[in-house]
């Protein structure tokens, strides 16, 4: 079996982690999945939402939107349409849910971080390269709240980053392009932290059913995946 893009079935597509790229935003990281591009950006607020107010505790949340020429042919700006698809909702509760998964909100304290992904160009993976990229951002302001002796130490659990794996031409393979993910057997996408704990799974399959035994060898191949990206981020991060 040979990929459209050649790589091997274990192999991440290009990685690439800007970071600086916004000149207001508390964080930012412009993130690079191969020919998918996610601007994210983090906006630090000195509040909580309603149901958060004298608890002491803080939240992450997120946003998603494609940009509309991110695809092959243009997509109308859900704000002109004046709601969201359900997709897009979908995914920026993954990823507030993802990014919330490794911040300790009672050492936040009553601030709260909002993750902005803006998907430039896309071309599979837009979610999981939101997360990846999204946690970088959220680090980065949050390092600013530290430096300005807001809070005393980073809140910040643990690493966590995503990575979709399926079962392409019977063969499963890491980081599905739009061609492989169009034309996959099955598909998951995996969220995880740097300690290996699994934060969501999201698996599906296409056609017919698949087997546990591969779903197994998806998610071995997702741990390698992540951990790779984990290592990107911190080089991003100069950690």
């Amino acid at each position: 079996m040979v990929r459209p893009s050649k790589r091997g079935a274990d192999m991440l597509r290009g990685i690439k982690l800007e970071t600086g790229v916004s000149d207001h935003a508390e964080g930012s990281c412009l993130i690079h999945f191969g020919n998918t591009r996610v601007l994210c950006t983090a906006t630090v607020e000195e509040s909580v939402p309603p149901f958060l107010r004298n608890t002491g505790k803080g939240w992450v949340t997120a946003e998603y939107g494609m940009l509309p020429r991110a695809t092959h042919s243009r997509v109308p700006r859900e704000a002109a349409k004046g709601k969201q698809s359900g997709r897009t909702q979908e995914i920026q509760r993954l990823i507030g849910r993802s990014l919330r998964a490794v911040v300790d909100l009672k050492k936040l304290g009553e601030r709260q971080i909002t993750i902005d992904c803006d998907v430039i160009n896309a071309d599979g993976g837009t979610r999981t390269a939101s997360i990846t990229g999204g946690f970088v951002a959220m680090h980065l302001a949050l390092q600013k709240v530290v430096g300005a002796r807001s809070i005393a130490h980073l809140p910040v659990t643990d690493f966590v980053a995503a990575v979709s794996c399926g079962i392409y031409k019977g063969v499963p393979v890491l980081d599905l392009d739009y061609d492989e993910d169009s034309n996959a057997e099955a598909d998951a996408n995996f969220v995880i932290t740097s300690s290996g704990k699994l934060v969501e799974v999201q698996g599906t399959a296409e056609g017919e059913p698949f087997t546990e035994e591969a779903f197994l060898q998806l998610m071995a191949l997702a741990k390698k995946g992540v951990a790779e990206l984990v290592a990107a981020q911190k080089k991003a991060l100069g950690l």
